[in-house]
């Protein structure tokens, strides 16, 4: 298996963290789209610096290092036996080396107690679904759209018609 750690983000490295962030969840739309379809949040981003920012704030944020350089994030929140994987990006030079797959297990064993994992992650990003459902054990429990917004996230239905008018898949992970 692949070597990481999870190092806690400081504030000196958030500024990166958030260029980082941007750079890979670009990297997957215009791999999937290139310059033709305008599913970016702000400033030419698919996520903003605002929503990242938020995720920082609201959660427990950790630098994926190997051999001592960053390759890439996690933000999570556990509130119990419940957790939510908030940001999860591995940089494209990093891609398809195990990375991604070793990060979310080291935060498995850092969070024991949650019996209930959950993200979600747009209909287009064909490498997260394959991610999350065939190496991470998750699966699709829901499929939010226009017809059916998120209902704990009323203010998504509005971001998903501009930014993901095709929906966002959410899933879950329930421990053994």
């Amino acid at each position: 298996m692949t070597e990481i750690q999870l190092v806690p983000l400081t504030e000196n490295d958030r500024e990166q963290f958030i260029l980082d962030n941007q750079e890979a969840f670009n990297y997957g739309a215009l791999e999937e789209f290139g310059l033709r379809d305008d599913h970016f949040e702000a400033d030419g981003q698919i996520i903003s610096r605002e929503t990242i920012g938020q995720a920082i704030d609201g959660g427990e944020a950790y630098r994926i290092m190997q051999d001592g350089r960053p390759v890439g994030g996690v933000v999570i929140r556990v509130n119990g036996t419940r957790g939510d994987l908030d940001l999860l990006f591995v940089a494209p030079a990093a891609h398809s080396r195990g990375v991604g797959y070793a990060a979310w297990r080291a935060v498995e064993r850092l969070h024991p107690e949650v019996a209930v994992w959950e993200t979600v992650t747009p209909y287009f990003e064909k490498r997260n679904i394959h991610f999350y459902v065939n190496r991470c054990g998750f699966h699709i429990v829901e499929f939010f759209n226009s017809h059916y917004p998120d209902p704990q996230d009323p203010d998504l239905a509005e971001q998903m018609d501009e930014q993901f008018p095709d929906g966002m898949f959410r899933f879950e992970k329930r421990m053994k």
